[in-house]
C-alpha cells in the first residue's frame, strides 16, 4: 500500500466512523445514569474521549479544510445542547461537562491535523523523490 493509498485509506474510514460514533455519543449522553455501560469512569474524561474522537476523526475525514473549523463548532453546540437536553433525562446539565467536550474537541481536531499533515508531508516527500 502506497502513501497515498494510506491517505485516502484513512479518509474514508473516517468518514465511514463519523456517523456511527456520532449515534453513540448522542445515545450516550442521553441515557441515565442507571444506564451508562461504563462503570466507575470519570464523567469529564468520558465526555473527553468521545468528543475527542468525533473531532479527529471530522477532521481526518474532512482532511484538513476550512470546513472542519465549521464541523468543531457544530460539535461544541452540539455538546452544549446535549447537556441542556440531559437535565431534562435525568441526569445533570453540567457546565463542566461542556468544558470538558471542548477541550476534546480542540485537542481531537489538533490530533487529526497533525495526522493529515504528517500524512500531507509524507505524500508530498514520496512525490519529490519519486521525480
Amino acid at each position: 500500500m502506497t502513501r497515498d493509498q494510506f491517505h485516502r485509506w484513512s479518509r474514508q474510514l473516517a468518514r465511514y466512523l463519523f456517523i456511527p460514533a456520532l449515534c453513540l455519543v448522542v445515545w450516550g449522553e442521553l441515557r441515565t445514569v442507571e444506564q451508562i455501560f461504563v462503570p466507575n469512569a470519570p464523567d469529564k474524561v468520558l465526555h473527553f474521549i468521545a468528543y475527542f474522537g468525533l473531532a479527529g476523526l471530522a477532521t481526518v475525514a474532512l482532511d484538513g479544510r476550512r470546513s472542519v473549523l465549521y464541523a468543531m463548532l457544530a460539535l461544541v453546540v452540539m455538546g452544549g445542547a446535549l447537556e441542556i437536553i440531559q437535565g431534562m433525562t435525568g441526569r445533570d446539565a453540567e457546565f463542566l461537562d461542556e468544558v470538558a467536550n471542548t477541550l476534546g474537541v480542540l485537542l481531537g481536531a489538533g490530533t487529526g491535523y497533525v495526522w493529515t499533515g504528517v500524512a500531507g508531508a509524507r505524500l508530498l516527500a514520496a512525490g519529490r523523490s519519486g521525480q
